[in-house]
């Protein structure tokens, strides 16, 4: 594999200084010089962007509002000035020589001038996007109200946010959001941010910093046909600032608190935040270029909380289920029906030999769980995100350009998975050669993830129980109290005793198998959580995850060779290579695992009926080595008649299985999770004597209601599962559906833009799970032969068994395939310029789930009914003084996913800055807050509960106009 990997890189240089030589001819010198100022000031303007039409050759002005500009080629050219802010301008260059070129910028008032490359992979206008399209420039990146600009994305039509740390959030669409959004892409500077073992972005811990980023586009939908896998729901793309456009430095510095007014288990009082960032970037005879950026933060971050039982059983009457399985308290998971212990031959003698042999009976079939350890002993929540980029590009003609980009992320930080993870001092660096030129790219790039001190939560609790007493010693310790108890309450031996006297005994069992716990901060505790995140997984809970990802791509546009029509290509190769070393996969030594797939589309579009109406069309074809190919079209037209829009697109798109839903091995403690490839199901036998996850629910309730579990209609519930229940893991498809509208109305002052959408989910990809009990094979599970349910392994059925190679439960990747499952959704923006520079905007946000998988499977749609932004402000309240004031809201929603299932409440918020300009020095203030009104929320069932963030910062740049 590195030697494939090696030779693919040395076909990728050879191949890039094979076309520099051809682009490299020689040209006649033109040099122009001149000057840029504001139209209405006449104040010079600094970094301004000044290109060459049609090249990627150019310059920018400097800290007097210079520029000077060689350019290899004899007039005439265009050159084109632009800058945020200001409308872009065109002037025709006649003379070889021109010098004191006096340039004027119109400050840009008008709405809809936005140009963005994503929704075709070719420039366009965004008013005459195929698809919905949002973008947020430089302007919108600083003048957020939020805490962060990665927060701020939350602001824009169609965008859900679900959050597992303070510097960890993820982005989605349209629906089946999650912690771990695999259905969405996220690409920095055209690299996939995916963690390799992983693969869903990992948000913006090791993107580019505030200083550094140009704009952010983002497609909610599907968007397969030109992104090719996991483009399902939407992609977003950050596009960095380029060394040649922007020069100079800049630098940032944020001072906030956060944890004001924490309920139980929180921080009694505020905690610092800090964050800070430095950008350096410089060119030299528009030939060389370079940037540097160094960032970091560092919080304390939100906690987890949440008390509630996740376990199923009501345990009868009981005012408390000695059984539960609280959200944020590990160690917990681990459980068993107390009643198993009737027939076991230890407890027997012993409670003969204490004198209580007659209570045998009385011991109920109840599940009790060990007593957990709450988050904030075991989680590391000091959040910390350091982060360096850095890129250097080499102009090799007027029409080629060379770059090698680094992007390195580090930190602290909490993943809720279908466990909680403690990410400590984790690493993932990304390295990136690219050619680019004005009509072509070809890149190459490589992620690499280190899991570094990672490590499991919940199972960190699970094993310092089982260090300080091992889990058989501890039920048995527990049952013995529980007779004792019953005793001394002078209930009749073999009775049950009534309601009272059960929960007094379990209360007392506790206490008397509780004895000597390691208690939270003792000496013993921190002993023994040091030294079980010490040892890797099996034996510990640390992981061990070096995993790694190659992507070669390209993509060639014909505009100079085709006029008659737009015509693209474009096509990718990518490799993992999983190394997680058997903490995550099977891939221990001796056992490399690797996943290999490509594909390929071609884009072609025209304009018709007098320039009217733009029809393209795409189609593609990707093919993974463990499943079929997938071919995925994409049809669509827009409409133009002066300022209306009018935009249809039938589109598909499709998502494979992810590296975990192929190859997944891991003991979770509440069931082992296995990949959805035939051969985890072969190595686990998970069909022989198994019965469905849902049926063996029901049959739990039953039992805890007081039921036997050998009665008729305890066991009469049990389902048997089958291969057909679970089929082989295949590709999942979406065919969608969008119109929209998009206009500019009153002189350009007010934009509205309306999308509806309506999705069809084929093969969908969600996950099952099984409980096996103990018992001879059946001889054919085909023809209807089911394993005898007896007082033996009846009960096992109650609780999962959890040691490593003794597991009774398995959850594993499935396709649904009981029907489409779909979904509709709609969304409406609009933004108005207002009188002396005054703006207001706001969004409505719908989407419904109109069928689900069936019982058993996650219908993990998680997405708000109703949804909605809105933004105020003004940038200019006075030449130095502007502000930002963004409210958003969400209606209350069911969340559901591998963690934990459970009810989101409504949230509503605000975000409030107030930002002064101190020009003398180019620098910004800025005051302000996210959830200022510190309205305590969640984003998802599960994710920590977030409160108030109050900032103030100063940002200083050369380029501050």
């Amino acid at each position: 594999m590195r030697n494939f990997t090696t030779q693919v890189g040395r076909a990728l240089l050879t191949f890039m200084f094979v076309v520099s030589l051809g682009t490299a001819a020689v040209y006649a010198q033109t040099t122009i010089s001149g000057t840029v100022t504001d139209k209405e000031t006449q104040e010079t303007l600094v970094g301004v962007n000044i290109i060459v039409k049609g090249k990627v050759i150019g310059t920018i002005t400097d800290l007097e509002g210079g520029f000077s500009l060689n350019v290899a080629q004899q007039p005439p050219f265009t050159l084109v000035f632009s800058m945020v802010g200001y409308t872009p301008f065109e002037i025709e260059i006649s003379e070889a020589n021109t010098s004191n070129l006096k340039v004027e910028l119109a400050e840009q008032t008008m709405l809809g001038q936005e140009v963005v490359v994503s929704a075709s992979r070719v420039e366009e206008s965004i008013l005459q996007s195929p698809v919905s399209i949002e973008k947020m420039d430089i302007l919108a990146i600083r003048d957020t109200p939020s805490d962060t600009y990665y927060k701020a994305i939350a602001n824009l039509k169609g965008v859900d946010v679900t959050s597992s740390s303070i510097n960890f959030q993820i982005i989605n669409a349209r629906g089946f959001n999650s912690t771990g959004n695999t259905r969405f892409v996220q690409l920095t500077d055209g690299m996939d941010t995916q963690a390799p073992a992983l693969n869903f972005p990992i948000g913006n811990l090791n993107g580019p910093s505030e200083l550094d980023v140009e704009s952010v586009e983002f497609i909610p939908g599907a968007a397969s046909a030109l992104y090719g896998p996991n483009a399902f729901n939407g992609i977003l793309l950050v596009n960095s600032k380029s060394p040649f456009e922007y020069q100079g430095l800049s630098a940032f510095y944020k001072q906030g608190f956060n944890h004001f007014g924490g309920t139980a288990g929180e921080p009694t009082s505020p905690q610092p935040m800090y964050e800070g960032s430095i950008r350096f970037a410089k060119a030299f005879n528009n030939k060389w270029a370079f940037k540097i950026n160094g960032s970091f933060m560092q919080a304390e971050d939100w906690y987890g909380t949440d008390q509630t039982d996740l376990a199923a059983s009501t345990q009868g009457d009981l005012p408390f289920n000695p059984g539960a399985n609280k959200v944020h308290v590990f160690g917990d998971e681990v459980s068993n029906n107390i009643g198993l212990l009737r027939n076991v031959g230890a407890v027997q003698q012993i409670a003969q030999s204490l004198g209580i042999g007659g209570y045998l009976g009385s011991i109920p079939d109840q599940i009790v769980s060990r007593t957990g350890y709450d988050e904030r002993y075991l989680v590391d929540y000091g959040a910390k995100n350091y982060k360096v980029n850095g890129a250097l590009h080499y102009r090799i003609s007027d029409r080629s350009e060379l770059s090698y980009t680094l992007n390195y992320g580090a930190g602290t930080s909490v993943y809720t998975g279908a466990q909680r993870y403690s990410l400590k001092n984790f690493e993932i660096t990304q390295h990136k050669l690219e050619l680019r030129g004005s009509n072509y790219f070809l890149r190459g790039y490589t992620t690499r993830e280190n899991s570094g001190e990672s490590f499991i939560a919940d199972l960190t609790g699970v094993n310092i129980n089982s260090m300080w007493k091992d889990n058989s010693t501890w039920f048995v310790e527990y049952a013995l109290g529980y007779m004792g108890a019953l005793a001394q309450q002078g209930v009749a031996p073999g009775a049950p005793g009534t309601t009272d006297q059960q929960a007094n005994a379990h209360g007392a069992a506790r206490g008397i198998a509780e004895q000597g716990r390691y208690e939270p901060g003792s000496l013993e505790f921190e002993n023994a959580s040091k030294e079980v995140r010490s040892k890797f997984i099996p034996e510990g809970s640390l992981f061990n995850d070096k995993s790694r990802m190659y992507m070669a791509e390209g993509q060639y546009d014909f505009r100079e060779e085709i006029d008659f029509m737009d015509l693209q290509v474009g096509g990718q190769y990518r490799v993992y290579e999983l190394r997680s070393n058997g903490t995550i996969f099977a891939d221990v030594e001796g056992n490399e695992i690797t996943i290999s797939e490509y594909g390929a589309f071609v884009q072609a579009g025209k304009k018709v009926w007098n320039d009217k109406l733009k029809i393209s069309g795409s189609l593609r074809y990707d093919k993974n080595e463990n499943f079929e190919g997938q071919l995925s079209p994409r049809i669509s037209g827009v409409l133009t008649q002066k300022n209306h829009n009018i935009r249809l697109s039938y589109q598909t798109g499709f998502r494979m299985p992810t590296t975990q839903g192929q190859h997944i091995d891991l003991n979770v403690v509440s069931a082992r999770l296995i990949g959805g490839l035939p051969y985890y199901r072969e190595k686990y036998d998970i069909f022989t004597n198994a019965f469905t996850m849902a049926s063996v629910e029901q049959y739990v309730a039953k039992v805890g209601s007081g039921t036997s579990p050998v009665a008729p209609e305890a066991t009469a519930l049990l389902q048997p599962a089958t291969a057909e229940d679970f089929p082989e893991l295949g590709p999942e498809q979406v065919k969608s559906i969008e119109v929209g509208y998009k206009s500019l109305l009153n002189n350009n002052k007010i934009m509205i833009d309306f999308a509806y959408y309506y999705n069809i989910y084929n093969n969908f990809i969600t996950q099952n799970a099984v409980r096996k009990a103990p018992g001879p094979v059946y001889p054919n599970p085909a023809n209807g032969d089911q394993l005898a349910i007896n007082a033996v392994n009846a009960p096992t059925l109650l609780t999962p068994i959890t040691t490593p190679g003794s597991e009774n439960t398995f959850q594993t990747y499935t396709n649904f395939t009981g029907g489409s499952v779909k979904a509709h959704g709609a969304a409406f923006g609009i933004t108005f310029n207002l009188v002396k520079s005054y703006t207001l905007s706001g969004n409505y946000n719908y989407n419904k789930l109109l069928s689900s998988p069936a019982e058993g499977f996650l219908n993990d749609f998680n997405t708000p009914e109703h949804k909605g932004n809105i933004v105020f402000g003004n940038r200019r309240l006075t030449k130095n003084l502007g502000f930002n004031v963004a409210w958003r809201y969400q209606t209350e929603f069911r969340w559901e996913s591998s963690f934990a299932r459970g009810d989101v409440p409504a949230v509503s918020n605000f975000d409030a800055q107030l930002s002064y300009k101190v020009s003398s020095i180019k620098s910004i203030l800025k005051l302000g807050g996210s959830n200022i009104l510190n309205n305590r929320y969640i984003y998802n069932f599960g994710g920590p509960t977030i409160g108030a963030i109050y900032y103030i910062s100063i940002t200083f740049d050369e380029l501050l106009n």
